[in-house]
């Protein structure tokens, strides 16, 4: 018999050795989710986190169904430390906050940055707890369209587009927006402001000519925040614990169910990046998002 060349040994054990890793990282990202043990005695607090940009609302929905189903957890603390992301599943948790907030008091606890879908996510608590440092507001929407086009030439890259109707390719980036695509994007990007007046505007128990006043898209501090009405009042993560406590008349000490999503070992994440493909960003879209500084 023929012997295998050595280098192509080598692939084949590479190859070998990528397929058990990737199947190895999938397998532990699929059944590695799941919520914390709540306490095994008494009425509890459920803390949960909403940290980083908002992409999926799935495992926040999970949690908060979970805490609104419990007859143990008396009420919720929803920690949030995001600037925001995409429009629909921010809209997604909130409805949920709203489901949970009917059964049960829910306190916001705003932690760095809980800004734009951050805190359209907030308003829908009972009350918002925000430390005096805390960078919220920016109640706006933001619809960013790519435009490649000088680059396209520089490297001699050219698109023909075949399309069934004048607006299909709008936003495409080798080309800049029509003055009518772009009353169509506006109209779009108007249409969701109102959605995010109206949902700040029933949570907080404001009238919409208020918020729309202040829905230009700034930031507040969280002290500018409380005198703005926008939040309740001010204090960390501790304090929003206790306020709920407090808020069903519980007795002692709170005692918290807290959830952790769980995280593979870094040295899995760092297999699973190597060998698996990251998710193509989308340039374009419409978000609610804060893309300014953060102090630190």
């Amino acid at each position: 018999m023929a012997r295998r060349h050595p280098i192509l040994r080598v692939f084949t054990l590479l190859a070998v050795g990528a397929l058990v890793a990737g199947a190895l990282v999938a397998g532990l990202a699929l059944f590695g989710g799941g919520l914390g043990e709540r306490p095994l005695y008494g009425n509890v607090v459920g803390v949960v986190e909403l940290r980083g940009v908002i992409q999926d609302a799935s495992d926040l929905v999970e949690a908060l169904e979970r805490f609104r189903t419990s007859d143990k957890t008396v009420a919720v603390v929803l920690r949030i430390d995001s600037p925001g992301g995409a429009v629909a599943p921010s809209q997604e948790i909130y409805d949920e906050v709203w489901r949970v907030r009917e059964r049960k008091p829910v306190i916001a606890s705003l932690g760095s940055v809980a800004a734009s879908g951050g805190y359209y996510v907030a308003s829908a608590a009972n009350k918002i707890v925000a430390d005096p440092g805390t960078i919220t507001g920016s109640i706006g929407v933001i619809m960013s369209v790519p435009y490649y086009a000088p680059l396209a030439d520089k490297i001699g890259f050219s698109e023909e587009t075949v399309k069934s109707g004048r607006y299909k390719d709008t936003g495409h980036p080798l080309r800049k927006l029509t003055p009518d695509e772009r009353t169509l994007l506006q109209g779009m990007v108007d249409d969701v402001l109102g959605q995010f007046v109206e949902a700040v505007a029933h949570g907080r128990n404001m009238k919409p000519a208020q918020v729309r006043a202040l829905a230009d898209g700034r930031i507040y501090s969280g002290t500018q925040a409380l005198a703005a009405g926008l939040v309740d009042r001010l204090g960390g993560l501790e304090s929003a614990t206790r306020e709920a406590w407090s808020e069903v008349n519980q007795p002692g000490e709170p005692r918290v169910w807290r959830v952790r999503f769980r995280r593979l070992p870094w040295l899995l994440q760092l297999l699973g990046e190597t060998l698996l493909p990251a998710p193509r960003e989308t340039p374009g879209g419409l978000f609610f998002l804060y893309r300014g500084p953060v102090p630190r």
